[in-house]
């Protein structure tokens, strides 16, 4: 399993544009793929999941994923994160 930690660094934290990026992108790989906030973990590539976390500017978040694929996932999901301005 892989594992990338990200601070969220968006004003508005995870809202829906960024967020369907980050299920279309995670939608792309075949390894189980989750995002962590506090006690809770849901599947990226789900929508309604990442928005019932509510999580906002400043929060610690996790995204793991499990796979064949999973190096090339995570690599990508940072880059995404990233380029939305979400998180570093």
């Amino acid at each position: 399993m892989k594992e990338q930690t990200f601070k969220i660094t968006s004003a508005d934290g995870v809202h829906a544009r960024p967020a369907t990026v980050l299920v279309q992108n995670a939608g792309k790989y075949e390894s189980d793929i989750n995002l962590h906030y506090k006690e809770k973990a849901v599947n990226l590539k789900s929508i309604m999941g990442i928005m019932s976390l509510g999580i906002p500017a400043g929060a610690e978040v996790k995204i793991t994923a499990e796979g064949g694929d999973e190096d090339e996932a995570i690599e990508h999901l940072t880059t995404t994160m990233k380029n939305e301005g979400l998180g570093e």
